[in-house]
């Protein structure tokens, strides 16, 4: 028969056990405590810093957020070491899932990685002209997996970061400027006469650049006309913006009337029915 002598003893053990691992478990949450006091208030730091030198806000947060979390990391290892956890055993377990993780999402971890790269090293900024990947267009946004660029057709294209990152990139700054000329000519025309003559007449406007080519692109059957745009890149430190519009409608004129290239009115047909029997 179990009597409470025999019951005692081992609640006993237990109790001292316990005793004697309670200052270890709170030296361990202390510890915990403070890590998280201390990783908020430097992750508040580096955020601090960075927006008084102008740092991209995505770059921004993403510096304070692994400062925050990689200090909390550590002092949670820290932390686990005073309890005598297996932290090593842990850390191996965590490898082998974040390899396996790693491995499933490569592609996305190449972007990520490639969005840093971009953000740190700054090849170009929002606003810049550049040619990368194919594409040849104005800097939209740039985020930690895509680059966005509006093409001269006016179409927004988001490239991988990965992609951009290992393309030449050709950046022709932020005094580029592309500028969109829309003209109507009639149904008549032989429209590679109209192209020909529309990208020689801007030739020599002072500031136009040569690659990105202008180029004419015919877009839409109007009401009296078939109508296009001509798409032109200038150096608005040579030639304005309001300046290149102005000389290129000026010069798009005068060729077309050497052409004999015409730019129809608006037509519009009115049918008079008389009276029945009239």
């Amino acid at each position: 028969m179990t009597t409470f002598s025999d019951l005692s003893d081992p609640l006993n053990q237990l109790f001292t056990q316990f005793i004697l691992f309670l200052p270890s478990l709170i030296l361990a949450l202390v510890l915990f405590g403070l890590t998280f006091v201390a990783a908020s208030l430097l992750a508040q730091a580096v955020r601090r810093t960075m927006t008084n030198r102008n740092a991209d806000k995505e770059l921004t947060q993403l510096f304070a957020t692994l400062t925050r979390w990689g200090l909390i990391t550590l002092g949670t290892i820290v932390a686990l070491q005073q309890i005598n956890f297996n932290v090593t055993a842990f850390l191996t377990s965590l490898g082998i899932i974040g390899f396996t993780i790693g491995f499933a999402i490569q592609d996305v971890s190449k972007n990520f990685m490639a969005g840093i790269l971009l953000l740190l090293q700054e090849p170009f900024k929002i606003g810049d002209a550049i040619t990368v990947a194919g594409y040849t267009g104005t800097v939209r946004t740039v985020n930690l997996r895509a680059t966005m660029l509006r093409t001269v057709e006016g179409t927004d294209v988001i490239i991988p970061n990965a992609d951009v990152y290992t393309s030449a990139i050709v950046n022709f700054g932020p005094t580029i400027r592309r500028l969109d000329l829309t003209v109507g000519v009639a149904y008549g025309s032989d429209l590679d006469l109209v192209a020909l003559t529309s990208v020689q007449a801007i030739a020599d406007l002072p500031g136009l650049l040569a690659d990105p080519a202008p180029k004419a692109v015919f877009n839409n059957f109007g009401d009296s006309s078939i109508d296009f745009t001509l798409y032109y890149w200038v150096d608005t430190k040579q030639t304005g913006v309001l300046d290149a519009k102005d000389w290129g409608v000026r010069a798009l004129k005068v060729a077309f009337e050497r052409a004999g290239i015409e730019i129809p009115f608006p037509v519009r047909t009115l049918l008079t029915v008389g009276p029945k029997g009239g």
